[in-house]
């Protein structure tokens, strides 16, 4: 009843029919939202049963999905010669309200980053990730933007990074994304877009360093730093550094730092147990691709773990985390023995 309530029309007779203002609609994966035209939102639950729902199975014989000028799903009939906004798949929608899962194992490796998100409302939320054209980065960005926050892709590629905006406001055209350039193998640039990100004078509540190289073959920064720890690491240690007032006023804001488990395969430190800083950024003769992604990593759990003792007491909390051994993404593409590896084993990983 509190749907109901929240409605503001407790007394509509079935629990299917939607109250007066609202639409119900499909995202392209076949997700069903509803969108309150009074109110301008959107959530993934029925307004007055609180239930969620998926189209099942595909668009019927002679239909055809296609995206209007502002982004917006439509459905060709070529049949009848019609077009129209209301998805002819809703007449056979099935629930999709999971088993409330226990308390030791909230989520396993069949879950979605929506699923994760569901009953979430990020409306007011900001969000910068960095890297989030493509992988993980991108799935972030699509799921977070779809629960209402604007989202900024902070990407090396403007052009891939419009682009991935594109297919955001492909699914919901109201979603607030926008890319900006960050190039993280440039401290300027990384300075340039903390400059241009502060001028719009708006808060940041999550900040996820998503954004990294793997397989790298050795070569310098414009700043004479070994590429694959400026990029990892530094880039996004200097980054932070520059947000870090803009988070403190945001808080309760986070900090999320993308690392992984290959951090456990590696020592940054001497034989005598000191910090050795010529292994971070080591001289092509020193540089093993392999050996300098896990030292990158392993400088990003120490960077969170400092980051969230010194701010946590100041609304801003800081926490690492290892996305999964068989994600199937783009990382590997440096190198074709790279590749090679991840196409043999893309059959057993979980896929975007």
């Amino acid at each position: 009843m509190a749907a109901l309530k929240y409605a503001g029309l407790e007394d509509t007779d079935s629990e299917e029919e939607l109250p007066p203002g609202w639409e119900e609609r499909t995202t392209k994966d076949g997700w069903v939202y509803y969108a309150n035209h009074l109110e301008e939102k959107t959530q993934w639950e029925h307004p007055k049963s609180g239930k969620r729902k998926r189209v099942a199975g595909g668009l019927p014989y002679g239909w055809e999905q296609e995206t209007d000028e502002n982004g917006q799903v439509y459905f060709v009939d070529h049949i009848n010669k019609r077009t129209t906004y209301l998805d002819p798949r809703l007449a056979f929608t099935v629930e999709d309200n999971p088993v409330k899962p226990t308390a030791r194992q909230k989520y396993d490796g069949n879950s979605t980053a929506m699923e994760i998100l569901q009953g979430c409302d990020l409306s007011g939320k900001v969000v910068i990730i960095t890297g989030a054209n493509s992988g993980i980065g991108f799935e972030t960005a699509k799921s977070l933007a779809l629960h209402g926050a604007y989202v900024i892709l902070a990407c090396r590629n403007t052009a891939r990074g419009n682009d991935a905006v594109q297919r955001i406001l492909a699914e919901w055209h109201k979603a607030k994304v926008e890319a900006m350039t960050l190039d993280l193998a440039s401290l300027q640039s990384v300075q340039h877009f903390a400059e241009a990100f502060k001028s719009k004078n708006v808060p940041l509540h999550i900040l996820i360093c998503n954004a990294a190289v793997f397989g790298a073959p050795w070569r310098l920064t414009e700043d004479g730093l070994e590429s694959t720890f400026q990029v990892n690491h530094l880039g996004h240690f200097y980054l932070v550094q520059l947000l870090e007032d803009i988070l403190r006023r945001s808080s309760p804001a986070r900090v999320v730092v993308v690392s992984s488990e290959s951090h456990r395969f590696t020592e940054i430190k001497d034989s005598s147990g000191k910090l050795d800083f010529s292994l971070l950024s080591p001289s092509k003769k020193e540089y093993w691709a392999m050996l300098a992604y896990n030292r990158s990593k392993l400088c990003n759990i120490l960077f969170s773990n400092e980051l969230n003792r010194r701010l946590s007491p100041h609304g801003v909390t800081s926490n690492s985390v290892h996305p999964g051994n068989m994600m199937y993404s783009s990382i590997h593409r440096n190198w074709w023995v790279y590749t090679l590896l991840f196409t043999l084993a893309r059959p057993f990983t979980k896929s975007m």
